[in-house]
């Protein structure tokens, strides 16, 4: 679950992507249609681009979600709320203003339909980054993965369905800090300053980091489908080849924040978001 068109290629592509590869059907659910983003591609800032903005960021989230390996995509149907404090935040239909029980609602029929083991959403600590859109994503996320297996809410939206484990996406500090010293040692000049370590971090809250080796090419090539959003000549997306970055961090960090089977041992970490259920799954084949 996602708030804008190119949120989906920053956070968890390569994880996504190497799970498609293996079969899983993945569905991409998209809050808003990115309306108020800025265009941060030079090279597209033009007053046609301007004027189509949001046609445009539909095109590129479609053929981000095909290069990852989403099987679908399902728009929430929320306007952008734009960033903190602008005059986006008070459109009538934004997300951050949405009827929370009709927000939670629309997740829960996605959920009831496509029938999830697992979902990764935003999580409770945002201070780093505060946008409207990324704090209701999470806002909505925890009620609709509790509400979706209720019969008791929105008898109206089908079946209920009970997911099995949420995660939480995150950006951890030590791959930051391996790609800034990286690039310091190979000459090149860092994006990432001293304000971004002062940042603040959580990587004592990771409990999962999935290997994607094979599948940061993914993470690349969505971020530029996103044309309007994504500068292909920076060097905070870009700085490192793909090459660069297997042998330096080749995992994709999660948290998990909800689990009906279980959960790592203090000290471990999981290799796997379906841990847990796969050998469950594997117990109920044998009986």
């Amino acid at each position: 679950m996602h708030a804008h068109p190119d949120d989906e290629a920053s956070k968890g592509a390569p994880t996504v992507a190497r799970y498609s590869s293996e079969g899983v059907r993945s569905v991409l659910v998209c809050c808003t249609g990115g309306e108020e983003g800025d265009i941060h591609n030079p090279a597209m800032d033009r007053p046609e681009v301007r004027e189509n903005i949001g046609e445009i960021r539909a095109a590129e989230l479609a053929e981000s979600a095909r290069v990852i390996g989403y099987h679908e995509v399902v728009m929430l149907g929320y306007r952008d709320s734009g960033m903190p404090d602008s005059e986006a935040n008070q459109h009538g239909e934004c997300f951050a203003r949405a009827d929370f029980d009709e927000a939670v609602g629309r997740l829960v029929a996605v959920l009831r339909r496509e029938r999830p083991q697992v979902i990764i959403t935003y999580g409770d600590e945002q201070a780093g980054y505060p946008h409207p859109d990324h704090l209701r994503v999470h806002e909505i996320s925890l009620p609709a993965f509790e509400r979706a297996g209720d019969p008791e809410w929105y008898p109206e939206l089908g079946e209920p369905w009970q997911p099995l484990k949420l995660y939480y996406t995150i950006w951890a500090r030590a791959r930051m800090e391996a790609v800034h010293n990286k690039m310091l040692e190979m000459g090149l000049e860092s994006p990432f300053d001293a304000k971004w370590f002062e940042r603040p971090w959580q990587d004592d809250r990771i409990t999962t980091r999935i290997d994607v080796r094979g599948f940061l090419g993914a993470r690349r090539a969505a971020l530029l489908a996103h044309a309007t959003q994504i500068d292909p000549t920076s060097p905070f997306w870009f700085g490192l080849s793909d090459e660069v970055l297997t042998d330096l961090y080749p995992w994709e960090d999660w948290v998990l924040a909800r689990s009906l089977v279980g959960t790592p041992p203090a000290g471990e970490l999981e290799d796997d978001l379906f841990a847990g259920i796969r050998s469950d799954l594997g117990a109920r084949a044998k009986t």
